[in-house]
């Protein structure tokens, strides 16, 4: 599922070619998403100047004055560049023609992705809610601590929902509780302050480290561009059990935590 790199990493590579471009037409293949895409999505939007795409969470949104566009790539989504002619393939679900000649494509096999749009962004249900981007100030040891000392779940179920923080994945999940060396199931309300400091520093360290990777190409995800993210080489313990741990050779453990696979090193995370 792309996660908040990938997504981060798609919309680098969207802005530079979108940005001040005007959209002349939508092309809806398959309105049968995970929410039925709006049957005035055109209306509303063709003929609209793209201001500018910013980021909340896993969510897209493409601002174009008086309406904001929502896009989720879903659990196999993506958003590439169709070359000028390109037939559209079986799951091309979307298209966006803008003014230059330009075609914005949106590939989902699954149909688990959204687009949709809001006069509202603040208000919308989808986005309400959402807990602080964790590469801000708003995300922070403080921030952290709070949230903990109010749940008793183990800390990596709390740090991937989105309520206490946005946009961390199961492989970031486990890679930042190796780099602040907390167990996966120690219960978030046993944390201190010191740790929840660590903590917010390895999520933020590990999701930049992502970003700047391209993010992690498993399965379906691939860039704006058709390219790999390559982060998924550079895990200190996801996906490597019964490898050595790459800081002290104790062979790396898996287990299950809310039916998702969490790797951690039984003598880095105490």
């Amino acid at each position: 599922m792309p996660e908040l790199p990938e997504v981060e990493t798609t919309r680098l590579g969207l802005l530079p070619r979108l940005q001040g471009r005007a959209l002349r037409r939508i092309v809806v293949r398959n309105p049968r998403l995970r929410w039925p895409v709006p049957d005035d999505l055109e209306a509303r939007l063709a003929g609209l100047t793209l201001n500018s795409l910013a980021r909340r969470g896993k969510y897209l949104l493409f601002d174009f004055g008086p309406v904001t566009q929502i896009v989720h790539l879903g659990m196999s989504g993506s958003l590439r560049f169709a070359a000028p002619g390109e037939p559209a393939a079986l799951h091309d679900h979307v298209d966006w023609l803008f003014d230059d000649g330009t075609t914005l494509r949106l590939r989902d096999p699954r149909r688990f992705g959204a687009v949709l749009w809001t006069d509202d962004v603040a208000r919308h249900p989808l986005l309400a809610h959402l807990g602080p981007e964790p590469l801000t100030p708003a995300f922070d040891a403080a921030t952290l601590h709070a949230q903990c000392q109010r749940r008793s779940a183990a800390i990596k179920q709390v740090i991937m929902d989105a309520q206490v923080v946005v946009g961390v994945g199961n492989i970031y999940a486990s890679e930042s509780l190796f780099h602040a060396g907390i167990r996966p199931t120690t219960a978030a309300r046993r944390l201190s302050r010191p740790a929840c400091a660590r903590l917010a520093a390895a999520i933020k360290q590990v999701l930049t480290a992502a970003i700047a990777a391209g993010g992690s190409s498993l399965r379906d995800y691939v860039a704006s561009d058709g390219e790999l993210g390559y982060f998924q080489l550079q895990t200190r313990v996801y996906d490597r059990a019964g490898l050595p741990c790459k800081t002290c050779a104790t062979p790396v453990r898996r287990i299950v935590q809310g039916q998702r696979a969490s790797f951690y090193c039984p003598t880095c995370q105490r």
